[in-house]
């Protein structure tokens, strides 16, 4: 059960859009806090408050370079569940 409640509690983290867009863009490479939200189109302290609790989670990992710090994916599996949910999603019609 103590697996069932972790899956849980990882599905519950990444169950908000920009959460999952943030997971599509680390898939492709590492980005910092601004850049983030720029992709995402919010502010920077939204994107830090997403960004705390995908790293508290075990999601994500951060390195500081110079002044920046950039976040990356912890758990590679995280590209085969978006690979999974984006191929259920894209046979659902709008």
């Amino acid at each position: 059960m103590h697996q069932l409640e972790r899956a849980s509690d990882c599905l519950r983290t990444l169950s908000h859009p920009i959460r999952l867009r943030i997971v599509q863009l680390l898939i492709r490479d590492r980005f910092s806090v601004g850049e983030l939200a720029t992709e995402c189109g919010i502010q920077n302290h939204m994107a830090s408050e997403h960004l705390r609790l995908m790293q508290r989670a075990g999601l994500l990992v951060s390195r500081r370079s110079g002044r920046k710090i950039f976040y990356s994916l912890a758990k590679p599996d995280l590209i085969q569940l978006m690979e999974c949910i984006e191929r259920c999603m894209g046979d659902q019609h709008e």
